[in-house]
């Protein structure tokens, strides 16, 4: 399969096929069965938003492909100052063989593709986390040898990135995609996305208000931040609007024996997770976060390589 030159901005721009493809490729490569190498290539990184897995997992992960990464803090380039995403796209695209972005808007990723001559890779936009979701699908298949046929709920607010691509990846690959969230607007499902979603989907993607009712015999729960990054002034008010969407004990219990918890991280126990549970014996959130560099690395090699 050749996706050499490919844009990575959302999981809706990739058939099943070729998901598939690289989610077996990462697998792979992490058990050191195959060998990628972007010799004396290198990455820019564009970032708009602060990280920590981001950052890390895309720089160890291309040095460990043999490649270069160059972090970029997007306020101290020519960005800052008033210069095009266009122009940047063009000029960067001069001078290294992909680049990856974290941005806050993705109508901005969309531009750097536009006019960029090398691969763009989305990292993180308010609409799409495809390269989280990669990870999660993978460790799914690590925990449980198939996504087909699963039941994966995720918990909190169902209108934003996390969910988005949640919902696009697992139905996709034919788990059953359930959001559970407040009946209020604010966290209610994208219905432009899901509808895209839902026309290459092969599981179902549906909404449940009762927390409880929404766990009965769930395969997976996931949950992510409640207050995300530029969301600070509203905190209070998320807060008490969400705080019967936590995933606790009682939650899990609902759940098949054998479930796994996930979370994207950073974590916020108390708020959207218990201790106990993030930290319990069901909780696979740090072999997701491991799963980020196999799963990028995956990426990388097949549309820079």
């Amino acid at each position: 399969m050749n996706l050499k030159g490919r844009h990575f901005l959302t999981l809706l721009d990739y058939r099943r096929d070729e998901i598939e493809y690289l989610l077996d490729l990462a697998i792979k490569m992490k058990k050191g069965q195959v060998r990628k190498s972007l010799k004396n290539k290198s990455l820019a990184m564009l970032f708009q938003k602060a990280s920590t897995r981001t950052r890390v997992s895309f720089e160890v992960g291309m040095t460990q492909l043999d490649g270069h990464a160059l972090f970029m803090d997007m306020s101290t380039t020519q960005l800052g100052r008033g210069e095009t995403v266009g122009d940047t796209a063009q000029t960067l695209s001069r001078y290294v063989d992909g680049i990856m972005a974290r941005l806050y808007k993705h109508s901005d990723a969309e531009e750097l593709a536009k006019y960029a001559k090398v691969p763009v890779i989305n990292a993180l936009t308010d609409l799409y986390h495809p390269c989280q979701t990669m990870a999660d699908m993978m460790t799914v298949i690590e925990k449980k040898g198939r996504i087909k046929g699963l039941k994966v709920v995720f918990y909190g607010d169902c209108g934003f990135n996390m969910f988005n691509c949640t919902a696009i990846g697992f139905s996709k690959l034919g788990a059953d995609v359930v959001a559970c969230c407040p009946n209020l607007p604010s966290y209610s499902l994208n219905e432009a996305v899901m509808a895209k979603a839902r026309k290459e989907a092969i599981g179902k993607i549906s909404v449940e208000h009762d927390p409880l009712k929404a766990a009965k015999d769930a395969d997976v729960i996931v949950t992510d931040v409640w207050v995300s990054m530029g969301q600070d002034a509203e905190k209070a008010k998320r807060l008490q609007e969400l705080k019967d969407y936590q995933v606790n004990a009682k939650v899990m219990a609902q759940a098949k024996k054998d479930a796994i918890f996930m979370h994207c991280l950073p974590a916020h126990r108390g708020e959207e997770v218990a201790a106990d549970v993030i930290d319990g014996t069901q909780s696979v959130v740090f072999d997701e976060a491991e799963n980020r560099l196999h799963a990028q690395k995956a990426i990388l090699a097949e549309l820079m390589g």
